[in-house]
């Protein structure tokens, strides 16, 4: 499927259809951090090492579903001057060669106007859109345009989302149906894969898009278990931002984690259709 002639929304779907490992492997990185310039240097490497599909962060004064690792990323971004347009610069040059997914809050795509921050969005080349502070009966402008240029508006799950919430949920959603892990913010956890099936069951019977697990997944172990328990997706965070404010190489550090996790998923089966 050609870059040219699919939409953002075509082109998530084929990526998850020709994921190179047993699920499709999402890492995410904060844009402007360490810099602009470091944050595409990160996503070629990213993309080199092994991922499917990239998901952008915008830094955010109030990011209320991001740990404080991610939160701290954040922080020293938006000192060090990044704005959403430079963000979008990051998605531009990153776009031609991996599906991109942005993740920002309401209050950058309600300030311009949905259409128009959507919009330009589209014309960046990125694929899909993540408000996770949008709720599911407040996102309808936000839907429909994104429907109008192409993009995914993906929605989010937890555990906690009643049954009834969920099916609604699934059935709005597009792109992939981003499945939360764990109760809490984004950060790197210990012990999950206890859950992992439960909850990707339960997304699964509610969605016909791809079903992508993240928060708290952080280790080469834990993606393969997730793509065990039948996750089509796996969405690593924390560990890699950590890993792009501590290293004096953050491209080489980021790319040598997500080819490990890369890794982890090449040498686990995909589950069969039962």
């Amino acid at each position: 499927m050609s870059t040219q002639a699919a939409t953002g929304t075509e082109r998530i779907a084929d990526a998850f259809a020709s994921a190179r490992g047993s699920a499709a492997l999402m890492p995410y990185l904060m844009a402007g951090y360490p810099t602009l310039e470091q944050s595409i240097a990160i996503g070629e490497a990213c993309v080199r090492a092994g991922a499917d599909l990239v998901e952008l962060g915008v830094p955010y004064s109030d990011p209320l579903a991001d740990g404080p690792v991610i939160h701290e990323a954040g922080t020293r971004a938006l000192a060090a001057g990044a704005s959403v347009g430079g963000v979008l610069e990051v998605a531009r040059a990153l776009a031609p060669s991996v599906p991109v997914v942005l993740m920002c809050y309401a209050n950058m795509v309600f300030a311009p106007g949905a259409e128009a921050f959507v919009q330009r969005l589209a014309r960046t080349g990125a694929c899909g859109l993540i408000v996770p502070d949008l709720p599911l009966e407040e996102a309808g402008e936000v839907r429909a345009a994104c429907e109008r240029w192409g993009l995914a508006l993906v929605q989010l799950v937890a555990p906690t989302t009643t049954s009834e919430r969920l099916r609604a949920i699934g059935a709005a959603a597009r792109g992939f149906l981003y499945t939360v892990s764990v109760v809490g913010t984004t950060g790197e956890r210990d012990a999950l894969q206890e859950r992992f099936a439960e909850v990707i069951a339960r997304a699964k019977a509610s969605t016909d898009v791809p079903v992508a697990l993240g928060f708290g997944i952080s280790t080469p172990e834990q993606a393969a278990q997730a793509a065990v328990a039948g996750a089509d997706g796996v969405i690593v965070g924390t560990r890699l931002v950590r890993a792009a404010g501590e290293a004096e190489d953050p491209a080489a550090a980021v790319g040598a984690l997500v080819a490990e996790l890369a890794g982890g998923l090449a040498t686990t089966d995909r589950p069969t259709a039962s």
